[in-house]
C-alpha cells in the first residue's frame, strides 16, 4: 500500500533561517513528503527587511500566510526554540489546516508569555547588554555556534556564515494563543550535557496530552542528527 504523502512546515528558531533545515528537508521529501522551509522576516536569506519594528506577530503572520497561499492540509507544524513561539501562536490563530504540533527542543508558552518570560534572568540580561552594546539596541547579535551544541568544524563555520542578528522585538513580545484546537502535540528534547533553558519543557514527559522524545544531542538537532530528527518527525504520522 503506498504511503500517504503529509506536509510538514519547519519554522526555524532565533538568528536562523530556513536553510538550516536543509538535510531534514531533503531526508523528509526522499520519503515522498512536501515540505516547506519558511524563513521569518529580517532573518536568512530576508535578513534585509530587518528594522525595529519586527516582532512576534510578524513571525506568525509570515507562517499563517504561507498556509493560506499554498492550502495545504493536515499539516505537521514543527517549531524549533524560538520557533515554538511562533507555532504556537499560528495553532491559536489559525488552526484549521493543522493536525500536529512539533516543539524539538522550543519554547511552549502560555498565551501571554514572551521569550524573555521564559528565559532565566542572567540570560535575558546578557541578551539586552549584548543589542545595546553590539546591535543598536534592536538586534540581538548571534550566539557562537558552540551555544546551539555544534561542535563538527564544517557545520560550525556553516552556521557561522548564516546566522543574523534576532530583533529583540520578536523575544520581548508575548504570545496571544487561545487553545480553542484539540492538536495532536509532540515534544523533543535535546539532552546536552548541560543543563539548558529547555530543560523546563521535560515535565510534559509526564503529560498524556503529548508525546515525548529525548535525543542525545545538542540543540541544534536538525544539523547534528537530522536521520533522527526526521524519523522522529515521520513518527507523528502513526496514530
Amino acid at each position: 500500500m503506498k504511503r500517504t504523502s503529509a506536509t510538514f512546515v519547519l519554522v526555524h528558531g532565533a538568528w536562523h533561517g530556513g536553510w538550516c533545515w536543509a538535510r531534514v528537508a531533503r531526508l523528509l521529501r526522499e520519503t515522498g513528503h512536501a515540505v516547506f522551509t519558511p524563513t521569518l522576516t529580517g532573518l536568512g536569506d530576508r535578513a534585509h527587511l530587518a528594522h525595529r519594528g519586527v516582532d512576534l506577530a510578524l513571525h506568525i503572520q509570515d507562517v499563517l500566510g504561507l498556509l493560506e497561499m499554498e492550502e495545504p492540509r493536515q499539516v505537521i507544524l514543527v517549531g524549533h526554540s524560538y520557533g515554538g513561539m511562533v507555532i504556537t501562536g499560528v495553532a491559536g490563530r489559525g488552526p484549521a489546516r493543522l493536525a500536529h504540533l512539533v516543539y524539538l527542543d522550543a519554547f511552549v508558552p502560555a498565551s501571554g508569555q514572551a521569550v524573555f518570560d521564559l528565559l532565566p534572568a542572567p540570560i535575558v540580561g546578557e541578551l539586552r547588554q549584548a543589542a545595546e552594546v553590539h546591535g543598536d539596541g534592536w538586534r540581538i547579535p548571534p550566539l557562537p555556534p558552540e551555544r546551539f551544541g555544534v561542535t563538527n568544524a564544517k557545520d560550525a563555520a556553516w552556521l557561522s556564515r548564516h546566522l543574523v542578528p534576532q530583533p529583540i522585538r520578536t523575544f520581548e513580545q508575548p504570545v496571544h494563543a487561545p487553545d480553542g484546537a484539540r492538536l495532536e502535540r509532540t515534544y523533543i528534547h535535546c539532552r546536552r550535557p548541560t543543563a539548558g533553558p529547555f530543560d523546563q519543557f521535560r515535565h510534559l514527559k509526564e503529560d498524556r496530552a503529548w508525546r515525548f522524545h529525548e535525543v542525545r544531542t545538542g540543540h541544534d538537532a536538525m544539523v547534528t542528527v537530522p536521520g533522527e530528527i526526521t524519523r522522529l518527525l515521520l513518527r507523528t504520522l502513526r496514530p
